[in-house]
């Protein structure tokens, strides 16, 4: 069986990713976990010999293994057609690329000053502080706001149904939740589809159940 490497729940975004599409579709894989905080001082260690690159999430399909969230998702929907990981429409396949790629690349701002940390809730007041406080944040909430505005149906996910675009915008959801970052009504409505996905709650119950 393809085994995922993957590190703590409650912060690692990248590892979400991938073993959230693994989950939503239901393709057997075995967890590996690999705890990178003070409990664990050889993590990076650990994950050189999985890997040169040292990091995670890594997919290892027994002949060989994948790196990186989106190269992950890629080969699961190259391996797995009938699934419809990416949209079955052409146009919207593209469109789903082309924002999991903007996702993958850009958002800096978002990143550095919102880590993800399940465990960890803001106040309003904190969140507000933060968000006037630095215009490169409110530009790419912005950005994200407009990307999940263009849904068709603001009762769905970005293309109807749950696919990998969502999975690489899920983390960005516990960011904005966490940090009380200030978001229109539509998309508080995205984010709570996000939350209530059986593959994101399974997530976040294990994030929130990790020793600190």
């Amino acid at each position: 069986m393809q085994r995922l490497y993957i590190a703590n729940k409650n912060s690692s975004s990248w590892s979400m990713r991938a073993w959230l599409v693994l989950t939503a579709f239901n393709i057997d894989f075995e967890e590996v976990l690999v705890r990178f905080d003070a409990t664990n001082p050889s993590f990076k260690e650990q994950l050189s010999h999985i890997h040169a690159n040292a990091q995670v999430p890594v997919l290892d399909v027994g002949e060989f293994r994948i790196w990186d969230s989106l190269a992950i998702c890629e080969y699961l929907a190259e391996q797995h057609p009938d699934l419809a990981l990416w949209p079955r429409a052409k146009a919207l396949r593209a469109q789903a690329r082309s924002i999991s790629g903007e996702m993958h690349s850009s958002f800096m701002a978002l990143r550095e000053l919102c880590p993800m940390n399940l465990q960890m809730q803001y106040s309003t007041a904190e969140g507000q502080a933060l968000w006037k406080k630095h215009a490169a944040l409110r530009a790419d909430v912005a950005r994200i706001e407009h990307i999940w505005a263009k849904r068709a149906d603001a009762h769905a996910f970005l293309f109807g149904n749950f696919c990998i675009a969502d999975a690489f915008y899920a983390p960005v959801v516990m960011r904005l939740k966490s940090y009380a970052l200030p978001v229109s009504e539509q998309s508080q409505q995205y984010m709570q589809q996000i939350i209530k996905h059986p593959a994101v709650s399974a997530w976040i119950h294990s994030g929130l159940e990790e020793a600190v």
